[in-house]
């Protein structure tokens, strides 16, 4: 199995940059279901109404996953990892 790491950017109330990755299965291509489990993630973070877009969230490389992300990519379809801000 691999992952497809879309690399987003999302700029905060407070003017920081908030920058995350979402994974998700290499053969998950539909930007719109990508971008939704980016506005899951940013509810979470009380940013509920952020719009995504290609200028916030763009597919960066694919990978081999770990056993947690392959079990939370079997639970929820996608995995979050924080890098800064979050």
């Amino acid at each position: 199995m691999k992952v497809a790491v879309w690399d987003t950017y999302v700029k905060k109330k407070d003017g920081t940059i908030m920058n995350f990755d979402i994974l998700v299965p290499e053969e998950e291509t539909n930007t719109e279901v990508i971008y939704g489990y980016g506005k899951e993630y940013l509810k979470t973070k009380s940013l509920p109404d952020y719009p995504l877009t290609s200028n916030h969230c763009t597919l960066c490389h694919f990978e081999t996953p770990t056993d947690a992300v392959k079990e939370s990519i079997h639970q929820k379809g996608y995995f979050i990892v924080e890098i800064k801000n979050c």
